[in-house]
């Protein structure tokens, strides 16, 4: 099989994704994907697509796959309404793991670029927001959720500490909350998470917005996004424990329409809308093209291809060798790892025959299916080929990809000695 053209090298030049912003031109979401949590090279690069979009293609919001009250904070720091004084503290909620994810040196830098940015802006211009789409910070929104309603209704707020303290009997893990649920050994706090996300939406607290202009809209928006956040999360927590696809279909719908809900609210509040996604190349590519859709997933692509059409634009990124920041399991501590070479039979592998070190490609003229890496927030190299692969339909998954050969590990803001070794060479102590 050969690869088909047009296949573009990228040199760094300034031009060099003009082709890809012309393309997409006509959408009002770009997703651009990664094929890994920790590679550097696709952080930066995406940083760089997504100023272009911003600075030439009127895009106005950055949503990302995390916490939506972790990324809240960095947005109002980029609008210039909020009391932290760098990205580092802007991005100071990212404190879960996998935490490099966000808090790393590219993520620094596009935060700071975005802030300077949104400040050089004429006055009434829109601004740029940097948002989040996930749903795992259930005891983060619930407690977002009360601190809003103090500010505005000390009685609704009250009422919203009664029915979250429904969870209160579990713990702090959302772990074992869905676990005591779902094995029927508790009963579940649905109904208490559903009033209250049905009284913020349709409560004495929704009367304020517009009294005091864009910034009342903006807070009490976040309020019921978390408010629904609380919803999903707490079906999703049980879901987990049931096995097959819900739990990912629940959490990739979430995300979808979190970006639904936020386009609209932008469009109600300060006009036009184009957004960009910044996720996993799992979730960013079309699932249908994948041995996902086969298994009954979905994902954000395949949710944006069928609400926006033609006005979706999904972006992915292949390696075919070099470093990661990855774990070695959940809740362990990042490592800096070897990627190891691309298993015959894949895209991957494929791309390194033409010898290019980094090249923008159409995809539409790949025939067939091949095998593509994923790597996530955990690595496992002596299992690759079950933990890492699946087949892929590249034509159908993504309407253009970028690949760059070598690769090298995300940089965390927080590095311990671990990640400083990094991982011995496969060699090590017999190759010099």
């Amino acid at each position: 099989m050969a690869v088909a053209d047009p296949v573009l090298p990228l040199s760094g030049a300034a031009g060099d994704y003009d082709p890809l912003v012309e393309r997409s031109a006509g959408a009002r979401v770009v997703l651009i994907g990664e094929g890994s949590h920790g590679t550097r090279e696709f952080y930066s690069e995406r940083a760089a697509i997504t100023k272009q979009l911003i600075t030439e293609g009127g895009v106005t919001a950055v949503a990302a796959e995390a916490d939506w009250p972790d990324a809240y904070r960095v947005n109002l720091y980029v609008r210039g309404e909020s009391d932290d004084e760098t990205p580092e503290e802007a991005l100071s909620e990212f404190r879960r793991f996998p935490s490099w994810m966000w808090r790393n040196r590219d993520v620094v830098e596009f935060v700071g670029w975005l802030r300077r940015w949104n400040t050089a802006l004429p006055t009434h211009a829109q601004k740029v927001g940097f948002y989040g789409l996930d749903l795992y910070s259930l005891r983060t929104s619930m407690e977002a959720v009360v601190d809003y309603l103090e500010k505005v209704d000390r009685e609704a707020a009250q009422r919203a500490r009664e029915r979250y303290s429904c969870f209160d009997h579990f713990g702090p893990d959302p772990q074992a909350y869905g676990h005591e649920t779902a094995i029927g050994r508790a009963e579940p706090c649905e109904q208490e998470a559903v009033e209250q996300l049905v009284e913020l939406r349709n409560g004495a607290a929704a009367e304020l917005i517009g009294k005091d202009g864009r910034v009342d809209a903006d807070r009490h928006f976040y309020a019921e996004q978390n408010a629904r956040l609380v919803v999903n999360a707490e079906q999703y927590y049980r879901s987990i424990f049931w096995g097959g696809p819900a739990s990912w279909n629940l959490r990739d719908r979430h995300m979808a329409d979190t970006l639904q809900e936020l386009i609209a609210h932008l469009e109600r509040t300060s006009g036009k809308t184009r957004a960009t996604v910044w996720a996993h190349n799992s979730h960013v590519g079309d699932a249908r093209a994948t041995q996902m859709g086969e298994r009954g997933e979905l994902n954000i692509g395949q949710l944006s291809r069928q609400r926006y059409g033609r006005e979706s634009f999904l972006v992915g990124f292949t390696t075919y060798t070099g470093t990661v920041t990855a774990a070695s399991d959940w809740g362990a501590t990042a490592e800096r790892k070897h990627v190891r070479p691309a298993l015959a039979g894949s895209w991957e592998e494929l791309f390194h025959q033409r010898g290019q070190p980094r090249f923008l490609l159409d995809p539409h003229g790949l025939q067939g299916a091949l095998l593509e890496r994923a790597i996530g927030v955990i690595y496992r190299p002596e299992t690759e080929r079950l933990s890492h692969y699946f087949p892929a339909r590249l034509a159908d998954q993504f309407d253009s990809v970028i690949h760059i050969d070598e690769t090298h590990a995300t940089e965390p803001l927080e590095r311990t000695s671990i990640w400083e070794e990094g991982e011995l060479p496969e060699t090590y102590p017999w190759a010099v």
